[in-house]
């Protein structure tokens, strides 16, 4: 008999939708990678259902609702015994952890950060301390916040210590963006052992897309219940558009975004070009037909996957020191960084109007994604990875004290807070 195929089980925030977010798309990649070397993939959430989830079934992905602090998981998790466990995010290692290591000691625990939650939270506040202060046009000094600088923000935290644990309780974490390894590594002090690097997985061959004189218009896309984006749209409403119009008086943005709320369409007003266009069913068509992509980002984490969008469909674009963080290492930009709103409208405005600067814009891209995102060689680093911390694991957690501490405490705390609320549902609906 052929050997039984490796079995991963995915514990999800949400269930994975690629058209609406980065981290949807960045999910799928990873569990395309496992789906292509034979193993057996369960995918499980407590979440609700999104409008534009992925059809798992299609891909051969068993689909498992699960629920918090609900025993019911324990047995199934007994059962599946999964090989590895993939936690997307820290919250749901702090959830079901506890129960997969009592439960399934064996299996290797990876925790997929999709970005580090704890930075993002804290250069938040630090725009939010800015702009109390009136000054809502020049971002610099907060955008040249030192890693020091950002780790004393952070230290303190309650995010960073809840976030940063579930790092250290887990085997492997994936990283999407090497400037945030740096970060936990040189002033967090986590051991280089527990991170790899695994960026958005892209196939960098250049496409055939629309050329220069094809294109019209500028582009925006993000989910909109992601805080960064939408604060990107109102920046642009309200300070960087009208500039842009100034000198383009007929240019139009077209603003995509899943789950549009009713503050984002009531900023639609074709008169001034702005156009709130909802979400769309396919966003590299509608980013092959713009000519400017702008992702004008004042605060945030991780690397962006508006920006390798527009790279992918050969879209220049024009962002801040933020949307270009841990995306390009040494190369060339794509386009354009800039650090207040006169900067980037006035890259905005060269983008699209010089031909010969957009062409040298495009090219700086397909050069960057096939450098830092070829999916090949990061798929086979993480399943070599994943191999090598398998035939290990002993030794791997013997040289992980601080996280092996972490469980013993942090964890009985969960499980014992996990079943008083469990019993105290049971109470209340028995």
């Amino acid at each position: 008999m052929p050997p039984a195929a490796s079995k991963l089980l995915v514990i999800g925030y949400v269930w994975p939708e690629p058209r609406s977010s980065a981290a949807g798309g960045h999910m799928l990649q990873l569990l395309e990678c496992f789906l292509e070397q034979g193993w057996q993939v369960t995918f499980s959430s407590p979440a609700t259902e999104g409008e534009h989830k992925a059809d798992l079934g299609a891909l051969g992905i068993r689909e498992q609702p699960i629920e918090l602090n609900n025993s019911s998981f324990d047995s199934f998790v007994r059962e599946l015994n999964p090989d590895v466990v993939l936690f997307d995010r820290f919250m749901m290692e702090e959830q079901f952890g506890w129960r997969v290591e009592k439960h399934c000691p064996q299996a290797l625990r990876v925790l997929e950060t999709s970005d580090l939650q704890s930075l993002r939270d804290a250069r938040q506040q630090a725009l939010k301390e800015r702009l109390a202060t009136g000054d809502v046009d020049d971002f610099a000094d907060l955008f040249a916040l030192s890693q020091q600088q950002l780790f004393q923000r952070m230290a303190g935290t309650d995010s960073a210590q809840r976030e940063i644990a579930a790092i250290y309780r887990s085997d492997l974490s994936l990283m999407i963006s090497d400037a945030e390894i740096d970060l936990l590594c040189q002033h967090f002090q986590l051991p280089a052992a527990l991170l790899l690097h695994c960026p958005l997985l892209l196939d960098s061959t250049p496409r055939q897309v629309p050329e220069f004189a094809q294109r019209a218009h500028f582009i925006s896309i993000g989910n909109f219940r992601h805080a960064p984006n939408w604060d990107a749209v109102l920046w642009l409403k309200n300070s960087i558009w009208p500039l842009i119009r100034q000198h383009l008086p007929k240019a139009q943005l077209h603003i995509y975004g899943a789950y549009t709320p009713p503050k984002a369409s009531a900023l639609h007003n074709a008169a001034q070009g702005f156009h709130i266009m909802n979400w769309a069913e396919d966003a590299l068509q509608v980013m092959a037909a713009a000519r400017v992509c702008l992702a004008p980002l004042r605060f945030g984490a991780g690397i962006k996957g508006k920006i390798a969008d527009a790279m992918l469909c050969g879209t220049p674009n024009v962002t801040t020191p933020i949307g270009e963080e841990g995306m390009r290492g040494d190369l060339p930009w794509a386009g354009s960084v800039a650090n207040n709103a006169s900067e980037i409208a006035l890259a905005a405005v060269r983008l699209h109007e010089d031909q010969a600067h957009w062409q040298q814009a495009q090219a700086k891209g397909w050069t960057l994604l096939a450098a830092r995102y070829e999916r090949k060689s990061f798929a086979t680093a993480l399943l070599a990875r994943i191999a090598e911390c398998r035939a290990n694991l002993a030794e791997h957690r013997l040289n992980n004290f601080t996280g092996a501490m972490l469980r013993h405490h942090q964890h009985k705390s969960t499980q014992y807070m996990a079943q008083w609320i469990e019993a105290k549902n049971r109470r209340n609906w028995g």
